[in-house]
């Protein structure tokens, strides 16, 4: 079978959004003179409704948070950091290759909608998408279910065996396998030391691996 559709998670591969994220939190906990534990951030990373920083950190400081304000400040603290990102290195090769040989393409991520139309909308990547699903708070839509995956392909109308899909976290590779899609895995500065081991392909970065070189393996 020849490769029809290219799938991508969004946090963290296409932008790097984690990095910021988590730095976040980070600086949230140190105002109240706590750390963020590693081991419980790393459980969150690609998917929903694990666990929750807020409530961990509220159980640390031993009284009521003000949630909302403190959550605006994280908020905006966030994305400054992320409005200096750009794209991914070899995001941009993929997507002209997408296009190059007729691939249809989507994002498939456990964040909201809103999210992602803000950020391609920055990056002016919003066009040429062929689908962006994604779980909207909907925890049983989240990765590591491959619910959205399993619905790409659907929606694309191909078959798990003419995608590939690019991840970056542990629980997005286990839902792109469980959907019995071929998965390439790129850490980011957060999920290097996750273990992605059970991708079939990964790379330090997607610049190490030209389009048609991994299109070619299929041909």
């Amino acid at each position: 079978m020849t490769i029809r559709a290219l799938l991508f998670d969004f946090d963290g591969l296409i932008l790097d959004t984690e990095t910021a994220s988590r730095a976040g939190w980070e600086w949230l906990y140190r105002e109240h003179g706590h750390e963020l534990p590693e081991e419980k951030w790393a459980l969150i990373v690609g998917t929903t409704g694990v666990w929750s920083p807020m409530d961990h950190l509220e159980e640390l400081v031993g009284e009521p948070l003000e949630r909302e304000a403190l959550n605006e400040r994280r908020y905006v603290r966030e994305l400054s950091l992320i409005e200096a990102e750009e794209l991914r290195p070899g995001i941009s090769d993929y997507l002209a290759a997408a296009d190059r040989h007729g691939l249809k393409r989507a994002i498939v991520s456990s964040s909201s909608r809103r999210w992602i139309d803000m950020h391609l909308a920055r990056l002016e990547r919003s066009v040429g998408w062929d689908a962006i699903l994604t779980a909207d708070g909907d925890h049983s839509r989240a990765k590591p279910s491959p619910t959205m995956y399993l619905e790409a392909l659907d929606v694309l109308d191909v078959h798990a065996d003419e995608a590939v899909v690019f991840e970056d976290s542990p629980n997005g590779v286990r839902a792109a396998k469980a959907a019995g899609i071929f998965t390439v895995a790129i850490p980011n500065a957060v999920t290097r030391d996750y273990g992605l081991e059970e991708a079939d392909v990964v790379v330090q970065s997607l610049a190490e691996l030209p389009p048609d070189e991994l299109l070619a393996r299929f041909s």
